[in-house]
């Protein structure tokens, strides 16, 4: 039986064809036209639909660059199902390097959008009535915000049966339990029986190719899973999934410069020095210590603080050394060369 073909963005897609697909959005203050291009990989055998999408906040490059890869592949000729890759969803943002729109709002913040709402709504509905609605599941990219870098790890409802075989598949070392806050993505989509998971590496505005790697990896292990692809002829190694119990931020208890001795991945006991605040002008030091025993899944990238600030992202699980021996080894996989193609 023939697959039936998809239609979006008022373009149709035929079974065992690609297409660019490019959905008009809210034009800038130009007026030169704007539109999202949505790349449609439409299989011949019967699948399953997911979407993979990035730039949701327009500095978050990473995921760009993993998408760029995927698309490259070879093996999506032989997809079941269908793919929408979505490389940069908030282009506003994207084209001024910022995390926002240029009203200062967080687009990930007002899922599923609505025609004739704020420049942040018309996009939102934009990309969730063409895309979103119509697929099964996704996969939502991420980087840190504000000059924090993530370890790579997996944040989405465990609790959900889909969401953690997902996520086991996917093969990050690391999760956290958050089903997401109102309006965004992950919270709309399972509204409407979507089930998607969001991928955290890196930092903002800067490419990591850990981050990259780990993403592409990620995906494709995902689809086959999903059996929309076929499994590779390199049987890829796993780590156990280790799921966080409790997350705190780590905060500055004085103002100055900050170099750490803790690094993403470690395991730190509480009360353990995790780097010194220095005075700039050979004052009074402060060390800062960990509020809780745990591992550090993300910490901030400047060296400047000001009392308050979250420097370092501390994760709670049940095993910490376990975790941390997974990260390592989970680091030696993702790196290996063999493996990265």
């Amino acid at each position: 039986m023939t697959r039936p073909s998809v239609t979006i963005g008022g373009r149709t897609v035929l079974p065992g064809t690609r297409a660019t697909v490019h959905l008009p959005v809210p034009d800038t203050f130009l007026r030169q036209g704007s539109v999202m291009p949505v790349h449609v990989f439409h299989g011949r055998r019967q699948g399953p639909s997911l979407f993979v999408c990035a730039a949701i906040h327009g500095d978050e490059l990473n995921g760009v660059e993993i998408i760029r890869r995927l698309l490259r592949l070879k093996r999506l000729d032989r997809l079941a199902g269908t793919l929408y890759a979505i490389p940069i969803v908030n282009i506003y943002g994207f084209m001024a390097n910022t995390r926002y729109l240029p009203d200062r709002r967080d687009l990930n913040r007002f899922f599923p959008g609505r025609e004739g709402g704020s420049l942040a709504s018309e996009l939102a509905s934009v990309f969730f009535e063409n895309v979103v609605r119509h697929c099964d599941y996704g996969i939502d990219l991420h980087t840190g915000s504000n000059h924090r870098r993530n370890l790579p790890h997996i944040r989405g409802d465990m609790e959900d049966p889909t969401v953690l075989a997902m996520a086991e598949a996917f093969g990050a070392p690391l999760a956290l339990d958050l089903s997401g806050m109102e309006g965004s993505l992950r919270a709309a989509a399972k509204e409407n029986g979507v089930r998607v998971l969001l991928f955290e590496a890196g930092e903002p505005l800067r490419f990591d190719e850990f981050s990259i790697r780990a993403g592409l990896r990620g995906i494709t292990s995902v689809l086959e899973a999903l059996d929309m692809l076929p499994a590779g002829k390199r049987r890829r190694g796993r780590v156990p999934l280790q799921i966080a119990t409790d997350r705190t931020w780590c905060r500055a208890p004085a103002s100055g410069l900050f170099r750490a001795s803790a690094k993403l991945g470690q395991h730190v006991a509480r009360g353990e020095v995790l780097g010194t605040i220095y005075d700039p002008f050979g004052g009074r030091s402060t060390d800062l210590t960990a509020p809780q025993d745990g591992v550090i899944i993300g910490d901030q990238s400047l060296a400047s603080v000001y009392k308050g600030d979250a420097v370092m992202h501390i994760a709670r699980f049940d095993a910490p050394r376990q975790a941390q021996a997974s990260v390592d080894e989970y680091s030696e996989m993702v790196m290996d060369a063999r493996m990265a193609r």
